[in-house]
Formats: structure tokens, sequence, C-alpha cells
């Protein structure tokens, strides 16, 4: 069978000092001298060059890059420390200098072909005003073999693990595909009476039933029987990585994927950067670069957790229905009391549509009314829900709130 992971190396191998040469190149050409007009064809071909370089793909997590935030009233500095850490992901701890004890906030980041580094903009907000953690997670193809299998427990196990660490009175904030990661974590929890329950849980943008308003994805996932992902989706690391042999979801293969849903969309994009850089507009180029030198930067999932995912969450609706396990005892919802909800969706989701997430409202019917909280933010989309100016400004406050309310 073709290792279709082992031809994407090759092609990666091929191509990437090509666009070395290019990224090496678009200064000089780019360079103007005093006194000499600007030759508009060198500038164009300048321009080519470094676009062209921006189509190479990473695989190592970029920076998250906070360096200082305003909090209390003050400007402080931000440190980023590993607290805890397993082969897989590691808990990675925003520490300010000097700031004031804040409520700590785990912030569960999704295991979806990008690094948690995406949510960039949520951690730099969430800052002003709390303790910040994260799941920091590993891409797949450094992950040995020895170090076994990742599948959907091993992630709730995580998440349970990590609020341990962070001990009594901290909360909990999951974006997008680790909603139900989260969920389940809580009601296991719950049930188990662990002293670490999380103050509040924050659902943002998840798929908690996509039964509801179903999208395209929703739609693609339904599409076809499990074993067709597996056998076309699913592919080996190839030798040179540690994690040589480790079957995985690869994260230029879901990266297509995404690319492929809005292609004309991202193809404007590089024709906008193009003219920006022919035209000397550094602000406009650079609000284009940032976003894919982030959106390029891949992981691989392990494929245990793809495929069940997949299968547990799109195709079975095993969360909604009653069905989903954890350690082969079944996630009871209900069970959770102690725990406010928060449940966060976006107007325009093309991902995960309206309704998708609040579904978590009535599965966790035993919370009280007066800890129960739902906001739908209008015109904004999937990514909106936790980046970007409405963020910021519209949704952030009333969950900084929401936490304040229950954090006692």
């Amino acid at each position: 069978m073709i290792n279709t992971y082992q031809l994407y190396q090759n092609y990666a191998d091929a191509t990437d000092p090509l666009r070395a040469c290019a990224r090496m190149m678009a200064p000089v050409l780019g360079t103007t001298w005093p006194g000499m007009p600007v030759n508009p064809y060198v500038r164009k071909m300048a321009s080519a060059c470094e676009v062209f370089a921006r189509t190479q793909l990473t695989h190592a997590r970029p920076p998250f890059d906070i360096p200082t935030v305003e909090t209390a009233g003050r400007t402080v500095s931000v440190h980023e420390e590993v607290i805890s850490a397993t082969p897989f992901c590691g808990l990675l701890h925003f520490r300010k200098d000097g700031a004031p004890a804040q409520p700590k906030v785990l912030v569960v980041a999704p295991m979806s072909g990008h690094f948690a580094t995406l949510l960039r903009g949520t951690v730099k907000t969430l800052l002003r005003d709390h303790d910040v953690y994260i799941t920091d997670w590993r891409n797949a193809r450094d992950i040995a073999l020895e170090h076994g299998r990742f599948g959907l427990d091993e992630y709730v196990s995580h998440v349970i693990d990590f609020l341990g660490v962070l001990g009594p009175g901290a909360h909990l904030l999951a974006v997008c595909q680790p909603t139900v990661a989260a969920l389940t974590a809580a009601a296991v929890m719950a049930e188990d009476g662990h002293p670490a329950q999380p103050r509040t849980m924050t659902l943002m943008a998840g798929p908690l039933d996509t039964r509801v308003n179903p999208t395209a994805v929703n739609a693609l996932a339904k599409s076809k029987p499990i074993s067709w992902f597996e056998k076309n989706m699913i592919s080996t690391v190839p030798a040179r990585h540690p994690g040589a042999g480790r079957r995985v979801y690869p994260g230029f293969v879901q990266l297509g994927a995404f690319m492929n849903m809005n292609l004309n969309r991202h193809i404007d994009a590089f024709r906008k950067l193009y003219h920006h850089l022919v035209e000397g507009e550094e602000a406009q180029a650079g609000q284009i670069k940032d976003f894919y030198e982030e959106y390029f930067a891949m992981s691989d999932l392990p494929a245990e957790f793809y495929l069940e995912t997949v299968r547990t969450v799109f195709q079975e609706h095993a969360l909604p229905l009653g069905r989903l396990t954890y350690r082969e005892q079944v996630v009871n919802p209900r069970a959770i009391k102690r725990t406010a909800l928060f449940t966060i969706e976006g107007e325009k989701d093309d991902i995960c549509a309206v309704g998708q997430t609040v579904a978590a409202q009535e599965m966790c019917s035993s919370i009280r009314p007066y800890m129960r909280m739902h906001h739908v933010q209008t015109a904004v989309g999937h990514y909106g829900v936790f980046n970007g100016r409405r963020w910021d400004n519209e949704i952030y406050p009333r969950l900084r709130d929401f936490i304040n309310m229950h954090h006692r």
C-alpha cells in the first residue's frame, strides 16, 4: 500500500529548498537604494518570491509570544512554564510576575491539526483577569511508538489529571472539538466525587450534538463508513521522524480538507498578499502573513483519537444519546451538579452550527438554573467565537463575569 505520508515527505523534500531560496531572494530583490528609482518589475519578483515562500507547511509549534499583559491596572511580564507533562501533552502555565491571585482557568485546546497556539488570542485576552493554563498537545509524529496509543479515553484522562494538578476551585474552558472531552471529564469527576471538579465549565463552539443543524463538516463525517476514513485518511509516520511507524491522521491532509472547504477565499487571500507587497502596504500584508504562518503550522493526530472522534461524536452521536463510555463506563452528564455551565455559539458558524453546543444544557439537567448561561454571538463565524474583536469586546466580558459569579 502507498504511504501517503511518505509521498508528502518526498514532495516537501523536493520543494522546501526552492521555498528557502525564494525566502532569501525576496529581501534581496526588495532592497531599495537611496536616490535610485524603484523598479516595479523587480518589486513584483520580490513579492512573488515571498508569496511562494509563504506556502510552506511547518510541523513545529510556533511560539505563543505573549511577553506582557495588562492586568490589575498595570503591565506585567508573562513567562511560559510547563508544570506537568506526558509524552502527548504539556500543561503550560502563563505565569504573570507580581499579579494578584486570580481565578485559575484550564483552557483545553483542540487536537485538530493545529497547535494550541491557534488560541493565542483567546489566552492573551483571558490573561487580563485570570491565571491561565493550556493543554499544549504535541505533534503525534514526534511521539515514539513506545508511549502507546492515544484515543478519546486518554484525552479525557489528561483533562482530569490536569484539573487535579490545578486543584480545587479551577475553571474549565474548552474550544470546539474538545468540548466533548471536557464535558465527559466533568461528568466522570462529578460521579467519582473528585475534589478538583471545576467550578465552571465553558463550552465554546463545540460539536456536542451534531444532529442539530448539521454542517458540511458533519455531513462529510456521516457520508462514509469508518473503514473508509481509516483507509483514506490514516497514514504512517516515515522513518526519519521520532514517531516513525505511528499511525496518524496527518496534519497536511486535514489542512487540505479545511482549505478545500473555502478554496476561493484562500486563493484570494494570497492574491491580496501579493498586491499588498507590490504596493508596499506592509500592515495589510502583515495581517495575512501572520494568519497563514499559524494556519500552515500543522500537527498530526494519533489515528486512534481521530477515528474514535469521527465514529462516536459525528456518526454515532454517542454523547447526546447517552451511549458514550469512558474506561468502559457509561458517561452520565446528569451527575454534574457543582459545576456551573456556560455555552457559547457563533451565529454564522459553519463548522459547529448554532444548536450543537447549547445541547449541553439539556444533557446537564441536574445543574441548577441560576448556574447556567448561554450566549449566541451575532455576526461571527467559528473562529470569531474565540478570537478577534467581538471575542474581546462582547464574548469575553460575559465569560469573565460568569467566572467571577461562581468563583467562591
